[in-house]
């Protein structure tokens, strides 16, 4: 626990004062009884409850005063909090080795199966988006508050040749920053229009100078990316990364499949196809992200369900006054009634 104001913890040596004032009270109560004879008038000075009840009220009291006074020093503490604004984008491999069938039923349909029951988890006030990528790289849906929206993106998966994980990165960064002037020539297969090549922007905003902020930083966005392959075309993934880190967005990896890989076949055609874990490790500790490996389908549903925890939740250092006062306040009154329960007075 840290403390906005920490010179007012000087004020805490006031407790130990009050606490030699109040024994000297009673030292002086003692004092004052004594000349009485009657056992009931000394009975009703040191008052109609048992000794240990005269003190409970007072005790309360000065826990009261303590915790105020901490109050007052605005402490504050990390804690664990719901996101206020979150966007989150699953950047989703399409290529044609994801029809193996090592994962049950086969690697895409457990991928699509999972990233729906991840949208479950997920509260509705988080956006989802979702980039498919294979040779190239689609949005196949804007960031959403709509579930179904997203589900129906997900059903429509088509498998294409060729894995491009960069630009399923890279593509994701755009879709989170619309306005950052992210080339997308080499992401989507497109050319940029002549417009766009000579600087015309046909009266739109311009892209805002960029500054690379820490990695990790940026907490209203993150990716999920998914590949169940190595890149065979497209940016370089890690080079990527390096793009996303500095814009402080973290990409968490999901490796799916076995990791011996398989062997698939397709039209007369097959190719062995193996997962790139390093590569996908590399991504994630540059964004300051995690990478997860699902080699069955159970797994990867168990890495959505834990990934769906993390993203809409961080540790930040948070000023907790109110909690010190409410409860400076609420052991204020319970000495209070106490007192008067009884005493039939507040002392």
């Amino acid at each position: 626990m840290n403390f906005l104001w920490p010179s007012l913890l000087w004020t805490l040596l006031l407790l130990p004062l009050l606490v030699l004032l109040y024994l000297w009270l009673l030292r002086r109560r003692k004092q004052v009884v004594l000349p009485y004879a009657d056992l009931g008038l000394v009975k009703q000075a040191l008052g109609r409850g048992g000794t240990w009840k005269r003190h409970v009220p007072p005790v309360l009291l000065l826990l009261a005063l303590g915790t105020l006074l901490l109050a007052s020093a605005r402490p504050t503490a990390v804690m664990t909090l719901p996101l206020a604004e979150q966007t989150i984008i699953l950047a989703m491999d399409v290529s044609g080795s994801m029809r193996a069938a090592d994962v049950q039923p086969t690697r895409l349909a457990a991928a699509q199966n999972a990233a729906k029951a991840f949208l479950t988890d997920l509260p509705r006030d988080v956006r989802v988006g979702v980039v498919a990528f294979a040779g190239t790289a689609a949005v196949v849906q804007a960031p959403t508050f709509s579930r179904e929206d997203v589900v129906a993106a997900i059903d429509r998966f088509q498998l294409q040749r060729a894995t491009a994980i960069g630009s399923g990165i890279v593509l994701s960064l755009a879709t989170i920053f619309p306005d950052a002037g992210i080339d997308l020539s080499q992401v989507t297969g497109q050319r940029p229009m002549a417009s766009q090549a000579l600087g015309e922007n046909n009266g739109e905003s311009k892209p805002r100078d960029f500054k690379p902020v820490e990695p990790g930083s940026y907490a209203s966005a993150a990716v999920i990316l998914l590949t169940d392959g190595q890149r065979t075309t497209g940016p370089d993934p890690v080079e990527s990364a390096r793009m996303a880190a500095e814009r402080g967005v973290r990409v968490y990896t999901v490796g799916i499949g076995t990791k011996e890989g398989d062997t698939i076949g397709f039209e007369g055609w097959s190719m062995r196809v193996r997962l790139d874990e390093e590569t996908l490790k590399t991504i994630a500790d540059l964004t300051r992200a995690e990478y997860f490996y699902a080699g069955t389908a159970a797994d990867l549903k168990k890495v959505y369900q834990t990934l769906s925890s993390r993203l809409v939740m961080e540790k930040k250092e948070t000023e907790i006054t109110a909690l010190f006062a409410i409860l400076g306040a609420t052991l204020a009154l319970a000495a209070a009634g106490l007192s008067l329960w009884w005493f039939g007075r507040v002392a």
